[in-house]
C-alpha cells in the first residue's frame, strides 16, 4: 500500500455531498413533467480507518444511495466524496481493489454455480495471490460454517446461507473497507451470533473498516460504537448509540409471561403498557440495560419466559423530528 493512499486518519471523507435524481411524473393525461428527487441532501462526515460505524435509517432515507456513491456506482450530484483519498466515480476499478460490498437483497455470487465456483471466479478476477485466497478462504468456510454449502449452486442457498456466501465473497481479497447493506437479513438466531462475532473479529483482528447499514439495531448495539441516523437524505444525529435513544427517548419492551394471570407489574425501573392475561409488555428506556430490570422481575413474580423487543427505528427518528421541527 502507497503511504500517499493508505494513512488517512479519516479513511472515508463526506463533504456536502448530493445526488439529485430527475423522474418524470404526469401531470395530465398525456403530459409528464420533470421533477427531481434529492435522494442525498448535503452530507458531511467521517470515518477513520479500522473503525465500525452503523449508518442507519427508514427505508427510503438514502443510506443505498450513500454506499453506491462510495463504491462509485453513482456519482454525486454535488460535494465531495473521497475513499482512501480515491475518488470513487473517477476510479472505480481502482478502487475496487480495497473495497468490499455485501448487499442484503442482491448476491454478487454465479446463480447456477456451486458457491465454490463463485469464489475461485472471485480469486481470477481480484487476482489474488493463491496463498492468500487459500487462506482466507480457509478461514471464511470455518468462521462463517460454510464446508457444507461449497458444493451447492447459489440458487438452492437459503437466503440466510447465501447472505455469508456473500459475506466470504466480499472479504477474499483483503478488502480496507467493508460495506454492508442489511448483512443479518434473513438469518436465524445463530447464524446472526455467527455473523456478528465474524465481523467483530475482523474489525479487531485486521482493522477492516466497516460501514454497517441494517434495520436491525441489536447489530448495531453489539458491533458499532458510532451510529449514524439519516432521514430524507439529511444526517440527522451522528455519535453513540446512547445518546440517539437519548435524543429520541426511545424505549425497549420487555415481553413477560408470568406463571398466571396477575394484576400489572409494579417496578420503579419500568411501566406496564399491556396485560392481556399470564403475558404482560413493560417499557423501559432503551438507553438502559434489561439485565437490573430482568433480575428484579425474577426476585418478585413466577416467570415463565421473557424477550426483549428493541425499539423501532422509524419511531426513533419521528420523535426526533418531533423534537426538532426545524430541521
Amino acid at each position: 500500500m502507497d503511504l500517499a493512499e493508505g494513512d488517512f486518519m479519516d479513511f472515508i471523507e463526506l463533504d456536502d455531498v448530493e445526488k439529485v435524481f430527475d423522474v418524470r411524473r404526469k401531470t395530465g393525461r398525456l403530459r409528464r413533467g420533470k421533477h427531481q428527487v434529492r435522494a442525498v441532501d448535503g452530507i458531511s462526515f467521517r470515518v477513520a480507518r479500522g473503525e465500525m460505524v452503523g449508518y442507519i435509517g427508514p427505508n427510503g432515507a438514502g443510506k443505498s444511495t450513500t454506499i453506491k456513491m462510495l463504491t462509485g456506482i453513482l456519482t454525486p450530484s454535488g460535494g465531495r466524496l473521497r475513499v482512501a483519498g480515491i475518488d470513487p466515480s473517477r476510479e472505480r476499478t481502482r478502487l475496487a481493489k480495497r473495497i468490499g460490498v455485501v448487499f442484503g437483497q442482491r448476491t454478487t455470487l454465479w446463480w447456477d454455480l456451486p458457491l465454490k465456483d463463485s469464489y475461485r471466479l472471485v480469486h481470477r478476477m481480484y487476482r489474488i495471490p493463491d496463498k492468500r485466497f487459500r487462506e482466507n478462504l480457509d478461514r471464511c468456510v470455518e468462521l462463517l460454517d460454510l464446508a457444507e454449502l461449497l458444493e451447492v449452486p447459489v440458487r438452492q442457498l437459503s437466503l440466510g446461507q447465501r447472505m455469508r456466501g456473500d459475506i466470504a465473497a466480499a472479504l477474499l481479497h483483503d478488502p480496507e473497507v467493508l460495506y454492508l447493506d442489511e448483512p443479518t437479513i434473513g438469518l436465524d438466531v445463530i447464524s446472526k451470533a455467527k455473523v456478528r462475532d465474524f465481523l467483530r473479529d475482523l474489525n479487531t483482528e485486521r482493522a477492516t473498516t466497516v460501514l454497517l447499514t441494517t434495520h436491525d439495531l441489536t447489530d448495531i448495539e453489539q458491533l458499532c460504537k458510532r451510529v449514524m441516523v439519516i432521514d430524507h437524505g439529511r444526517l440527522m444525529y451522528d455519535g453513540a448509540l446512547a445518546g440517539l435513544h437519548e435524543v429520541g427517548e426511545s424505549e425497549r419492551t420487555l415481553v413477560v409471561d408470568l406463571e398466571c394471570e396477575l394484576p400489572p407489574i409494579v417496578l420503579d425501573s419500568a411501566r406496564t403498557v399491556k396485560v392481556e392475561g399470564p403475558r404482560q409488555w413493560l417499557a423501559f428506556p432503551a438507553s438502559q440495560s434489561a439485565a437490573p430490570l430482568v433480575a428484579a422481575l425474577a426476585d418478585a413474580y413466577p416467570l415463565v419466559d421473557l424477550s426483549v423487543r428493541e425499539p423501532d427505528i422509524e419511531a426513533v427518528i419521528a420523535k426526533m423530528y418531533a423534537e426538532r421541527p426545524g430541521m
